[in-house]
């Protein structure tokens, strides 16, 4: 098995990158279209027609505003999404887990690249 693992860091507070993390309309201006939802068993998907892909989520863990954690699958992929996060003198911590992956595969690279990319969308969304 193998895991995305990342790590970031942002000068807005926990509860500002939480919100960025749940809201339906803001994870919409950094991720995917959505229907997104914090409550645990809610089922969603997050949808970009532009690549024909519709990722099917379930809502696992939300422990606000440390931990949000749901499965990813579309394609081949078959995962799950765990966010943490923790703040410390004014800067908040945000870790991104993905595990289920079978090995380091194109569908691995390209979560890895395409989490870091949209990482950097949601840096300009909560500047």
């Amino acid at each position: 098995m193998a895991n995305v693992s990342l790590d970031f860091q942002f000068t807005s507070s926990i509860n500002k990158v939480w919100n960025a993390l749940t809201d339906s309309d803001t994870l919409a201006k950094w991720i995917m279209e959505n229907n997104f939802k914090p409550v645990v068993g809610h089922k969603c998907q997050f949808r970009n027609p532009q690549w024909n892909l519709v990722v099917d989520c379930e809502v696992l863990v939300v422990d606000e505003p440390n931990t949000l954690s749901y499965t990813w699958v579309g394609g081949p992929i078959d995962t799950i999404v765990t966010w943490t996060l923790r703040e410390e003198d004014g800067t908040t911590y945000l870790h991104l887990e993905q595990t289920g992956f079978e090995k380091e595969d194109q569908a691995f690279n390209g979560a890895k690249y395409g989490w870091a990319n949209m990482v950097e969308e949601l840096k300009k969304v909560l500047a």
